[in-house]
């Protein structure tokens, strides 16, 4: 059987490592921000007489790549049209995830895939079993192509009214790929920022929340949703998504919404329709996309800490997004609840979830967690700013969203090393990472004596 042509074979040259799945993710995913860096650093990418130096290639091959947004050049002004494509190249690689994109040229030039790739597959889709795994694949790429299209093509429609025909079109698509891959990076200089001037605008607020909605809920999730016509049913894993997401949007717009009312550098001056896009649009943007409609300089500091929250729990599982995920709060949420209320197992939807389904999601929370609180103390030490700025960077960076207070900007060399390591780390996953340095062991032959301690 004729091997598919991923990093475990001819791409990368790989298979002779004999590398565990985890272990060619991080590496494969470590020289796609290595290539991207090297040319970024090209002089056709950036505007004359201002070539990027290595770091802030680094840095923005790292952030295109793992989909986060941080800049330290205005991508807008500072890169060239190749520059820019390389960007979006990058996002596309990033937010679909390189084997998907190696899994597309191998179905475009007919080749079989491996077991091995399927397991890597699996690995890189975050799925329980291989089962289905090159069917998922090719849903993941079609779905892909339709919203980012369909986002394109609205956006372009729109903009045409603002700017020439050719322009519109070129916003359109790199917007469209941006924000469905939860990248957060625009094209947009100077004062207008992001989406600032669009605040109030409906067609704009609608579109680009629905590509940033549609890249986070995962594509598990649309999968579910396409066929839901023909099954006339939704996982458990969507219910959960689709639930804890619409739970998150509201909340976050009502508190936003309220914190904000008044506040004359955000929605203050703002009339009440605006004020509802915007609170609503803030309330999205943080699930890992990055773009932003009102000034975050601007905010209250308890709206900059409710976003931080918001940041930390991110995406959901098999997205373009970060964070911890919607599941994994989910879970802890329900542990929570269980406890309280005496019982051993956690109930979602009339579904009673394995332990190790907890225990995972403990695991992974904090590891998030103390990655947070190493980096962000380690900035404290070395950008000597306020903690709630670098502790905003430092959980933008790991939830891939790429909202910044300002820190990205005036970061030092080794303060732009440390945030690039946490995009990195954010975007392949702790865990991956953890079995990619320390691979899983075998359980155990044997069990300890049940022992007793005091809790709480």
């Amino acid at each position: 059987m004729r091997s598919l042509a991923l990093p475990s074979s001819k791409i990368t040259g790989f298979r002779f490592l004999k590398l565990a799945p985890p272990q060619i993710l991080v590496l494969s995913f470590a020289a796609v921000i290595l290539i991207g860096t090297l040319l970024l650093m090209l002089p056709v990418s950036s505007v004359p007489g201002q070539p990027l130096r290595f770091m802030d290639a680094l840095f923005t091959a790292t952030s295109a790549a793992c989909v986060t947004g941080l800049a330290v050049v205005d991508t807008g002004t500072h890169l060239t049209g190749f520059g820019q494509a390389v960007i979006l190249v990058l996002i596309q690689i990033g937010g679909l995830g390189f084997m998907t994109m190696a899994t597309l040229f191998a179905l475009v030039f007919r080749r079989r895939i491996s077991l091995r790739d399927r397991l890597i597959l699996q690995e890189a889709m975050n799925q329980s079993s291989m089962e289905g795994i090159v069917r998922l694949i090719r849903k993941v790429l079609l779905y892909s192509l339709v919203i980012e299209a369909a986002g394109a093509l609205l956006l372009s429609i729109r903009w045409a009214v603002d700017m020439p025909f050719g322009r519109a079109v070129y916003y359109g698509v790199f917007h469209a790929v941006s924000m469905f891959n939860n990248a957060g990076f625009d094209l947009f200089g100077g004062h207008d920022h992001s989406l600032i001037s669009y605040v109030g605008d409906p067609v704009i607020n609608l579109v680009v929340m629905f590509l940033i909605i549609s890249g986070g809920i995962g594509f598990i999730v649309i999968s579910d949703l396409a066929d839901f016509r023909r099954t006339r049913r939704l996982s458990l894993h969507s219910k959960v998504v689709l639930s804890m997401t619409a739970g998150l949007i509201v909340t976050g717009m009502v508190v936003i919404f309220i914190f904000e009312f008044t506040n004359s550098r955000t929605l203050g001056p703002l009339n009440l329709g605006s004020k509802l896009w915007a609170s609503l649009f803030q309330s999205v943007a943080p699930r890992t996309a990055g773009a932003n409609t009102l000034d975050i300089t601007g905010l209250r500091q308890a709206t900059q800490f409710f976003i931080v929250i918001l940041m930390f729990i991110g995406a959901s599982p098999g997205s373009t997004g970060g964070g911890i995920k919607t599941t994994t709060f989910t879970l802890m949420i329900g542990a929570v609840i269980s406890m309280l209320r005496g019982r051993e197992d956690i109930v979602l939807f009339r579904y009673r979830l394995a332990q190790e389904r907890v225990f995972k999601a403990l695991t992974i929370t904090l590891l998030a967690l103390l990655l947070i609180v190493t980096v962000s103390m380690m900035l404290s030490t070395t950008e000597g700013l306020p903690y709630l700025m670098i502790l905003f960077e430092t959980i933008s960076a790991f939830a891939n969203v790429g909202l910044s207070l300002g820190l990205t900007l005036e970061l030092t060399q080794v303060g732009k090393i440390l945030i690039c390591l946490t995009m990195f780390a954010g975007r392949l996953g702790l865990l991956t990472l953890a079995y990619a340095l320390g691979p899983r062991q075998g359980k155990p032959l044997y069990k300890y004596p049940e022992g007793k301690m005091i809790i709480g």
